[in-house]
């Protein structure tokens, strides 16, 4: 069965052909990042219009790669949401054209929910698993109990921890995007340098709150600035606060719902310190903790195809007027 999946939930343009469940044919990523840069942020308007620009070149090379035509598509997945409503569109308008043209069958796609699954594209996991999806827009709990089944149990009440990251680089004017100039430079630095604080640590939901450590680290900067030689260790306190928040929650939902298995997914979750926090915590409370490949812990189009193949073996499918969204529904 060949899957074609279809990703602009933000800055990044990616289409891929999946054969079966496993098998990628082709998997081809375009990334904005240089554009912008300059911004020391994404601005959406640019995003959406370069993902108008450039996919139809990305699906025609795609196909050209996964040495297939476009009569071999047997489905398309597409992301719908959550993510920038105006380049979610650009994605599920293609998606939606292709699919009527073709005459086959359309899956609107959870963004987060692909995050958590494209854990499948390496990995066998056996069910139920709690994943956490931790990336520049969105810090989520789930508690995945099947395929295409699971629910929400926290996210963040503010910034997610990849804004964070990237709005404290933006502060420090050290570059874009924040989360792997602050891991280059934090890794040189003493994690225990200053102690930050853990909003909701100990509170007993899994919710997060990232807005009050942000405004902590730029309260010390202002009342202690920093040099080449501290910074290292001041990032590296501010990282270790944050992987520490999340690995927290995030086994502390696991045991709770007695559940033997983490899947951590998301651009964040290439975060070398987080997956050592992750492996060791989840050593001493006897976890398996599982990650996806640095290049599907990004936004790729791969585990877009996977999860929608899924769900088509439920015989579930989407009309051609589903909507995209820019929120996810936390209930």
């Amino acid at each position: 069965m060949i899957t074609l999946g279809i990703d602009t939930s933000c800055d990044d343009t990616s289409v891929s052909v999946l054969e079966d469940d496993k098998k990628i044919r082709s998997n081809i990523v375009s990334s904005q990042v240089d554009l912008h840069r300059f911004f020391g942020g994404i601005v959406p308007e640019i995003a959406s219009r370069k993902h108008v620009e450039l996919i139809d070149g990305i699906y025609d090379n795609v196909l050209k790669e996964a040495g297939v035509l476009s009569q071999d598509i047997d489905l398309v997945s597409v992301t719908n949401g959550p993510g920038l409503i105006g380049s979610i569109l650009a994605g599920l308008c293609f998606a939606k054209g292709l699919s009527f043209a073709l005459e086959k069958p359309l899956i609107a796609v959870n963004h987060i929910e692909a995050h958590a699954m494209s854990i499948f594209l390496e990995n066998e996991v056996d069910f139920p698993f709690i994943a956490l999806v931790v990336s520049g827009g969105h810090t989520i709990i789930l508690l995945f109990e099947d395929y295409c089944h699971f629910k929400v149990l926290g996210s963040t009440r503010d910034d997610a921890a990849g804004e964070a990251f990237d709005k404290i680089a933006k502060y420090l004017k050290i570059g874009y995007p924040g989360g792997q100039i602050i891991e280059d430079i934090a890794r040189k630095g003493v994690k225990d340098y200053v102690m930050f604080p853990r909003p909701m640590k100990e509170e007993a939901n899994y919710d997060f709150s990232f807005s009050g450590l942000k405004t902590s680290f730029v309260n010390y900067i202002k009342k202690n600035g920093f040099s080449d030689v501290n910074l290292a260790h001041i990032l590296s306190s501010f990282q270790e606060a944050i992987c520490d928040l999340l690995s927290y929650k995030t086994i502390k939902a696991a045991k709770d719902y007695g559940v033997e298995r983490v899947v951590v997914g998301g651009g964040v979750s290439a975060n070398n310190r987080l997956r050592e926090i992750f492996s060791e915590r989840c050593t001493q409370e006897h976890l398996d903790v599982l990650f996806s490949s640095p290049h599907f812990c990004t936004d790729n189009a791969a585990m877009i195809a996977i999860t929608g193949y899924y769900y088509f073996q439920r015989g579930i499918t989407s009309s051609l007027d589903v909507k995209g969204y820019s929120r996810m529904a936390m209930a």
